[in-house]
């Protein structure tokens, strides 16, 4: 038993048999007055790409109208000599006029082959192999690289050539450690026995994976490049509070918290939309926001308790002008980011240049489940056909909850194509403007694609004697149980009472819009530090 206890504790043994051994390189290093962590700044001219591009330009340039190789009619050995004797002659044209850089980054791979070796240096960009001869960066340095490991960070100074087999690399001329890496990377990352390490330890994530560092690149282009479109629409961005007296805007569980300061409970926000209004009232005509929101819910693929919300609200226009200006503003977006508006998402072809399809939410409940609730008279009707349908209800529901459920349970799924489903029951919108043919419905739609919920847009509620209605509905729903529903926000109707214009607004979640243009399975691949449970639970 003693034995196969031994074995069992062989490979954390060793690993920190080799974890000790970096940190007596390290001590080694700074004895020798060589301490990496006194460095304070290294000057980084490049970028890995930016230097392979910037050489193959200067070698198209200097090489222009030179003829390739000819080795027809030659055999094997000639074949071979006039192909080096190539290689040596464009060698020498290039390092006649040669392309100095200066690049920093961790080393991810060494091979050392006595008096020259071989890394490769990973940057922000992508690798490039670097040649680290000793007679070119010095006996010293060069007995220092050797001992160096996987995983530390280099500044490296020299010129770029093309190898004989091609590679565009980097001749150094000096090497820096600028840091020293103590702890071991892992060969990779793979499968789904990896992926609570991957989003636990994120930032080896980062360094293993370059696609899951090309996702948080896109998703940076993607916020600011809707913060340029918006700009060029003439929207402010503003900020609004994070925690908050009231949790209003969403049908959402709030987080609760207490303030020592004042004594007093607060709730950290489900929405950005009621302080958004309160600016619109003040006569700030186009105002948005892209922030954290805060909501008391479940984990899933494309759920987290926190995640980041856009909001956007513009004075004297409606939700047929908020269509227009989401779908021109998803186009701009995956177009500017992508290059396309062709997004492809799990092998599904989703056509984003297309004028987006808009059918009510009557309509579409008509065209997928079959049911017309035009016809349908009155609560008792609705809950009729829902058992018939084997939609399940709750006692309190009304006509157009229950119209809710059947899209939910028959339609979404079918919503592969952007569309805009319009038109929804007012008891499902306590926010929203009535339409004026019909006050059962409302002027609002949700965008959908993927059989997902992209985007929420209304005709804003501006009459403050309705909202406060909808509001005392809200509070009826809370008594009956309801977690999610909103209570009356006084601060808020005081400005709705001092009069807000004509206002469309849109909502939508980055995160899920940046699962599409990514193609990410779950939201966690789009967040960097998603919601975990701890590892002591």
């Amino acid at each position: 038993m003693a034995e196969q206890n031994n074995k069992a504790q062989q490979p954390e043994q060793d690993l920190n048999q080799l974890l000790k051994v970096r940190r007596e390189k390290l001590t080694n290093l700074q004895e020798a007055g060589k301490d990496p962590f006194v460095i304070t700044k290294y000057d980084q001219t490049h970028h890995t790409e930016d230097a392979k591009e910037l050489y193959i330009a200067h070698e198209a340039k200097l090489l222009a109208g030179r003829p390739e190789v000819n080795v027809e009619g030659l055999d094997e050995e000639q074949a071979k000599e006039a192909i080096n004797n190539d290689y040596n002659e464009r060698r020498a044209i290039m390092d006649a006029s040669p392309i100095e850089v200066s690049i920093a980054g961790r080393m991810m791979f060494k091979r050392v082959m006595g008096k020259a070796s071989f890394c490769n240096i990973q940057d922000l960009k992508g690798r490039i192999q670097v040649y680290v001869a000793r007679d070119a960066i010095g006996e010293d340095a060069y007995a220092d690289f050797k001992k160096s490991d996987i995983g530390d960070i280099y500044g490296v100074k020299g010129y770029a050539f093309r190898t004989k087999t091609g590679e565009i690399s980097i001749h150094a001329v000096e090497m820096v450690m600028l840091s020293k890496s103590l702890q071991i990377l892992p060969e990779k990352f793979h499968g789904l026995t990896d992926t609570d390490m991957r989003y636990r330890q994120r930032y080896t994530d980062l360094i293993m994976n370059a696609e899951v560092k090309d996702t948080f690149i896109k998703r940076s282009q993607i916020i600011s490049t809707i913060r340029k479109y918006l700009a060029g629409e003439g929207f402010m961005e503003v900020e609004t509070p994070m925690l908050v007296a009231n949790a209003g805007g969403a049908a959402a569980r709030p987080f609760e918290t207490h303030f020592n300061a004042l004594d007093e409970d607060l709730k950290l926000r489900i929405s950005l939309e009621l302080y958004l209004k309160r600016l619109i009232v003040g006569g700030l005509e186009r105002v948005y926001e892209i922030g954290r929101v805060f909501r008391n819910e479940g984990l899933d693929t494309r759920h987290n308790p926190e995640f980041t919300l856009m909001e956007l609200y513009q004075a004297y226009t409606d939700y047929n002008g908020m269509m227009d200006l989401t779908e021109n503003m998803f186009r701009y977006v995956a177009q500017e980011v992508l290059g396309t508006t062709t997004i492809v998402y799990n092998g599904i072809e989703m056509d984003w240049g297309k004028p987006f399809e808009r059918i009510t939410m009557v309509d579409a409940v008509k065209k997928y489940a079959g049911v017309d609730f035009n016809e349908i008279k009155s609560d008792d009707e609705a809950k009729a056909i829902a058992k018939e349908k084997n939609v399940e209800f709750e006692k309190h529901h009304k006509k157009g909850d229950i119209l809710n459920l059947f899209f939910e349970e028959f339609v979404e799924e079918h919503l592969i194509q952007p569309t805009f489903v319009m038109d929804h029951p007012i008891e499902i919108s306590p926010l929203t403007k009535k339409k004026p043919e019909d006050p059962n419905y409302v002027e609002r739609f949700e965008l959908f694609m993927n059989g997902w919920e992209m985007c929420n847009a209304y005709s804003e509620l501006n009459d403050p004697i309705d909202q406060r209605e909808r509001f005392k509905a809200q509070e009826a729903l809370l008594a009956l149980g309801d977690e999610e529903a909103n209570t009356t926000d006084e601060d808020f109707m005081y400005a709705l009472e001092l009069g807000m214009p004509p206002t469309g607004g849109i909502g939508y979640g980055i995160d899920r819009l940046c699962m599409l243009l990514t193609d990410s399975y779950a939201i966690r691949d789009v967040l960097l530090f998603p919601t975990m449970k701890s590892l002591d639970k």
